[in-house]
């Protein structure tokens, strides 16, 4: 009895200890809101999974949030779209390394009137300027995310300072922002994945795109075992290198909405 009670005692304490190391197979995500309500995580995170057994747990942020909680100390791995900040954030030591991973652009949405009449311009410092002319409402997300550090550079390439009671400061992520420049009739710039995958248009339409400098490329970044050694840098390290691997890279060039595909890969 004494013997069977102990091996039964041995197998309840192997299976806790399998289901901790199960628990703990995990990391903390750091990323954009356009991956999240795109759906491409929803897409290949279960491929990823499946392959490793690893859960990829995303926190869905702008990109300069997502950098802050990095630098906390908060995630284990890093996925945003501002190149020259990423860049940065490894030069300052919070990062190892950083790979691109895929990329996609910016598009310039609107009413189907077009008030300011931005079909028609050759450029997108064009587009801008003629948005600010017009003073037509512009739904900015103003949260800090790469978005909207890519929006800010491209007013200061057309020459403007946005102000006035037609430049909205919203604070919030792409879909909500979309949301309310629909709401308003305004103009707004968007990454091209999450308004594909948008529903909820209303009056708004696509009504610029094409220029090279709406480009937009994402990076994945492996944090600092220095800085942080608390964090998960092994199993880190499988999802960035999943990611840039032939598989990952067809995980993304499959994900599609409507039969259009939103992210292109080009991990090098």
């Amino acid at each position: 009895m004494k013997k069977t009670l102990n091996l039964l005692l041995a197998g309840v304490a192997s299976m806790g200890l399998a289901f901790a190391a199960c628990a703990e197979d995990y990391i903390t995500l750091a990323s954009t809101t356009s991956t999240e309500n795109s759906g491409l995580f929803a897409s290949i995170l279960p491929k990823f999974e499946d392959t490793t057994g690893i859960q990829v747990r995303v926190v869905a942020v702008g990109t300069g949030q997502a950098f802050e909680i990095a630098r906390r100390g908060d995630a284990d791995s890093l996925l945003v779209h501002d190149t020259a900040g990423e860049k940065r954030f490894v030069e300052n030591g919070f990062a190892t390394e950083r790979a691109d991973v895929m990329y996609n652009d910016f598009v310039l949405i609107g009413p189907a009137n077009d008030p300011a009449n931005i079909r028609q311009a050759q450029s997108a410092e064009e587009a801008f300027a003629a948005i600010a002319k017009a003073e037509a409402p512009f739904a900015s997300r103003g949260d800090d995310s790469g978005t909207n550090r890519a929006e800010l550079r491209h007013w200061k390439n057309a020459g403007v300072d946005p102000d006035g009671d037609w430049y909205r400061e919203l604070g919030s992520g792409m879909g909500p922002t979309l949301n309310t420049a629909a709401a308003m009739d305004a103009y707004v710039m968007s990454d091209r994945a999450t308004w594909v995958a948008f529903g909820n248009r209303q009056n708004l339409t696509l009504l610029f795109e094409g220029d090279k400098v709406l480009f937009n490329q994402y990076g994945s970044l492996l944090m600092s075992e220095e800085k942080h050694p608390h964090l998960k840098h092994d199993l880190a390290q499988q999802w960035h290198n999943w990611l840039i691997s032939e598989d990952g890279q067809q995980a993304i060039a499959d994900f599609k909405v409507d039969g259009q595909q939103l992210f292109f890969p080009n991990a090098k």
